[in-house]
């Protein structure tokens, strides 16, 4: 018991010790705190005693360490975890190597494992599912009190293998069941590129990854080839990725100097503020950004910079507000044969350049269009299922039939009508042209 209690003191006055891991106190405070933690893990010490001496069957000192350890995290909020050595090394997989999966940004809402997005051109997305729909089994296995990376676990496996999930989703009275077969999952960030009419060109970016700024600029020269007087940046479906990349995106629309995200501790001290370089200045023409619920985390930073900064019109409806900082904090010398353990840490939230919050709160368009569910229905069908299709013709047909640039075309102006969201952003856009173009005439 004694040698119980000293490992506990040992291991709170170390912590205490570490630069960063409380924030700095007055005297007094600083002083009484330890003193109420001690008393506590007096009392923690206590319980695992009478559990090991008394409990039904015996459990092992470290069985009930880990337990503690997930109640403590999981206590604090959704994305704060501990993490055995397996669910560590699942992590560092999903960061470094290529996997089997469904293609779905997912998170904890309410307490509730919920789908933000279905990436395009994925297994998940192919199968119909969207953002919102509330995950409540998988493969026939309740994921109330589920952990993220225990889902994201779950639901990962040997590409070709199938995986079962029951779906309750908004406005629908039954739950829905989804098979599928999972696959490697690899991403083109800059989805479409093109020009919508004279003067007026597209670009779709569907998730942030290492290469995508190189993606975008590569797809922008493309379209400033043809004259280029005004752009629109779809966000729509785009669940974020790393942080560093959604910051170049939006580094290359704004001014030297101006605010792209900042993070503030929970004191509202600003822990970062990162600004636009200026190095790869896009020139200022008239931008318009759709964003809709499925937009979240980098494509929220990105939304909320240009518009800030009076740089852009959003257009779409609010985004899905994820916006909190995650530091995995590796607990070495602390793990156990099967490997190392570590600690995933919310340390912050991010704000844009207003200071306005990001997390569980979301990024208001400038003018709402709100697609109907039979609107969304259709354009989902459209955008996940017939594009890929529409795509792999006009490859095998490009310069064998003319007809077949008709077609595009025709396929095109179907999908203007079945977007209100685009439809709307394309009108905004033409109004500003031509107030531009009469003004410099006037001038």
């Amino acid at each position: 018991m004694k040698k119980l209690k000293f490992f506990f003191y040992a291991l709170i006055s170390a912590s205490l010790l570490i630069p960063g891991v409380l924030p700095a106190q007055e005297e007094e405070e600083s002083a009484a705190e330890p003193e109420k933690l001690y008393q506590n893990l007096e009392l923690f010490a206590r319980v695992i005693e009478i559990i090991r001496n008394n409990y039904v069957e015996e459990v092992l000192p470290r069985e009930l360490i880990y337990g503690a350890l997930h109640g403590m995290l999981n206590s604090l909020d959704p994305y704060s975890q501990f993490m055995e050595p397996d669910i560590y090394n699942e992590m560092k997989v999903d960061t470094k190597g290529e996997f089997g999966g469904l293609g779905i940004e997912i998170t904890l809402r309410g307490g509730i494992l919920t789908i933000i997005t279905p990436i395009e051109d994925t297994p998940a997305s192919r199968a119909g599912l969207q953002p919102g729909d509330k995950i409540v089994q998988i493969e026939g296995e309740s994921t109330k009190e589920i952990t993220l990376l225990e889902a994201v676990k779950k639901l990962r496996g040997e590409p070709g293998t199938e995986v079962q999930i029951t779906v309750m989703r908004p406005g629908e009275k039954e739950f829905l069941e989804f098979t599928i077969t999972r696959a490697i999952i690899q991403i083109e960030s800059v989805k479409e590129a093109r020009m919508l009419e004279d003067g007026i060109g597209y670009i779709r970016l569907i998730q942030f990854q290492q290469n995508t700024a190189e993606e975008f600029d590569r797809a922008l020269e493309g379209l400033e080839t043809e004259d280029l007087k005004g752009l629109i940046l779809d966000l729509r479906y785009n669940p974020g990725g790393l942080l560093s990349t959604a910051i170049e995106i939006a580094d290359r629309f704004l001014n030297k100097g101006e605010v792209i995200v900042l993070t503030l501790s929970r004191d509202d001290r600003v822990e970062m503020e990162v600004k636009a370089s200026g190095e790869k200045k896009i020139p200022d023409i008239p931008l318009l950004v759709l964003i809709n619920e499925g937009s979240a985390s980098g494509s929220e930073i990105v939304a909320g910079a240009l518009r800030d900064n009076q740089r852009a019109i959003l257009v779409g409806s609010k985004t899905f507000g994820k916006g909190s900082v995650q530091s995995v904090v590796p607990l070495r010398g602390a793990g156990s044969e099967e490997g190392e353990t570590a600690i995933r840490l919310t340390t912050g939230h991010y704000y844009t350049a207003s200071r306005n919050p990001i997390h569980e709160k979301g990024i208001e368009p400038d003018i709402e269009v709100v697609m109907s569910r039979e609107e969304k229905k259709e354009f989902l069908l459209k955008k996940y299922q017939e594009l890929e299709k529409l795509e792999k013709e006009t490859e095998e047909e490009e310069g064998k039939e003319p007809e077949a640039e008709e077609e595009v075309e025709l396929k095109e102006e179907e999908e203007q009508v079945l977007d209100p969201q685009l439809r709307k952003a394309l009108d905004i856009l033409r109004g500003i042209l031509i107030f531009n173009q009469l003004q410099e005439q006037t001038e």
